[in-house]
């Protein structure tokens, strides 16, 4: 039978710091894993207002990019406008040249 380890189980750690082992009791163990527990979570919530503040700004480029686009279609109609007048004029100018 195989049994798995514990978090109590091996009372050595290595420190990173110098790469020497070190007894460290079950206490100390339950107080690094506590504080892994606590930088995950203050990382998740980072993320999280990370995520809110993503959300945001992509609705106002969002916002931003459908302005954009109706002033486009709207200089587009204004150019299609233009360029009917001026063909106009041009036809105007030509029956009198001809005439």
């Amino acid at each position: 039978m195989v049994s798995k380890k514990t978090l109590f189980d091996d009372n050595q750690v290595i420190d990173n710091s110098s790469g020497i082992r070190k007894e460290v009791t079950p206490l100390e163990k339950l107080k690094i894993l506590e504080d892994k527990i606590a930088a995950t979570i203050e990382r998740v919530k980072a993320l999280k207002e990370e995520r809110v503040f993503m959300e945001k700004r992509i609705k106002e480029l969002e916002t931003l990019l459908n302005e954009r686009n109706q002033e486009i279609d709207h200089l587009k109609s204004e150019k299609n406008s233009v360029k009917s007048q001026i063909e106009g004029l041009l036809t105007e100018l030509e029956t009198i040249e001809i005439e």
